[in-house]
């Protein structure tokens, strides 16, 4: 299945995500660093956990609106409000002195409309592809993401400190051609709707994911995906703590590599290696079955993040790193497609939004590591890692193959 061979709306969908990807990257990682700066650090933590919060509710309601309504419309509406959040925050930088009340009412009404939207975009994907090449496109959609990731961060690190204003003009442009491109190219070809089973309107969100929750499979598959997850977002939470306060600086010439610096090197391996080999990997294992296929991702990944969990060494981490990479660009693709064949036609929306306790957990898994890495030494955080993968790997699979039937 080449690009011309693509339905238009999942064209649309994979190029506008990537730009907006891309453009809320750019600026998300330095949140905490601007509120800090202008408020307080206990402030800017406050505020920034209270926004992980609205931002998981708001997530549910928003796969509940594109279950019920037409996705089309979703999408015009919320991308033209987090557009016009942007211009806001971007006129709020204006004055010598930041309107910070403004600009932080703008970032909480940016988090809740991008997170209204954020369902119908995923559901997107299934609405555009069959069983037989979501495998293919959750590849793409994969790559695009890190690609998209890798050049906002590089956008925003060039920009943030002394082009503040014009980063923020920048990505308000860009905001705005998106509704744009909805209103335009896309078809809204959703035939099926979750119908409406309660005059109360939060009784009937909380019967939309009732259905998910009672689908123990989904379940199995959600909390195994948040189990391996949590090795990876580790990577910046717990090892990046340990790098900075135990590794000791190597040097390249007169370049001296200490803690933060090699977390900056993972983290460029792990985003070369997706752009470079993602494709390449998914073509070979094509040829071979699924279910081992995800084993074996697994199970690489699990290898290369229980070392890196308490290694110490630069070429030690350097080659568990690339392993713990090469596991997930194997087990990746298979995972996504298995699971979107799992999900209801109807309720594609609220089951999609449901899954993203997979990522919310995952983050609290890996940031309950730095607490429980003070009493622990790295060898039993490998450890600690290690069972919580076997967990994840258990559940995961089980919920995927050991089930009647794949509805899709």
């Amino acid at each position: 299945m080449t690009w011309k061979d693509y339905p238009q709306n999942l064209k649309v969908r994979l190029v506008t995500s990537f730009l907006n990807r891309a453009v809320s990257s750019a600026v998300m990682p330095f949140m905490a660093l601007f509120f800090a700066q202008e408020i307080s650090k206990v402030w800017a933590g406050i505020f920034l956990l209270f926004t992980v919060v609205v931002s998981f509710f708001i997530n549910l309601i928003g796969g509940y609106i594109s279950d019920r309504f037409p996705r089309k419309r979703v999408l015009v509406l919320t991308s033209l409000a987090s557009a016009c959040m942007f211009l806001v925050m971007t006129i709020s930088l204006y004055p010598k002195d930041n309107i910070i009340w403004l600009f932080a009412i703008a970032y909480v009404l940016y988090i809740v409309t991008s997170n209204l939207g954020r369902p119908a975009m995923n559901a997107l994907i299934m609405d555009s592809t069959t069983p037989d090449n979501r495998k293919a496109v959750y590849a793409l959609d994969y790559w695009l993401v890190n690609l998209s990731l890798a050049i906002g961060a590089a956008l925003g690190g060039l920009l943030y400190v002394h082009h503040q204003i014009e980063l923020f003009a920048f990505l308000t442009i860009t905001s705005i051609s998106l509704p744009i491109a909805y209103k335009i190219w896309l078809i809204d070809e959703q035939t099926i709707r979750f119908e409406k089973q309660h005059q109360n309107v939060l009784l009937d969100v909380i019967q939309s994911y009732k259905i998910a929750f009672q689908d123990s499979p989904f379940v199995k598959v959600v909390l195994g995906s948040m189990f391996i997850f949590a090795a990876e977002f580790s990577l910046n939470s717990y090892i990046g703590v340990r790098l900075a306060e135990s590794f000791e600086s190597i040097y390249i010439g007169g370049f001296e590599v200490a803690g933060v610096r090699m977390l900056s090197i993972l983290n460029i391996e792990n985003m070369l290696l997706v752009v470079c080999f993602t494709f390449m990997i998914n073509k070979f294992t094509d040829r071979f079955n699924k279910r081992k296929v995800l084993l074996l991702g697994l199970i690489i990944y699990s290898i290369g993040y229980v070392t890196v969990m308490s290694a110490n060494i630069w070429y030690i981490l350097l080659l568990f790193n690339l392993i713990a990479a090469l596991g997930e660009l194997i087990y990746s693709p298979v995972r996504n497609a298995e699971q979107a064949n799992m999900i209801p036609v109807d309720k594609r929306g609220s089951y999609s939004a449901f899954s993203n306790i997979s990522f919310s957990g995952a983050d609290l898994i890996a940031r309950s590591t730095i607490i429980i890495g003070a009493y622990l030494i790295p060898t039993m955080m490998s450890v600690y890692i290690g069972i919580i993968l076997m967990i994840g790997i258990f559940l995961l699979y089980t919920g995927l193959f050991w089930r009647k039937s794949v509805k899709v």
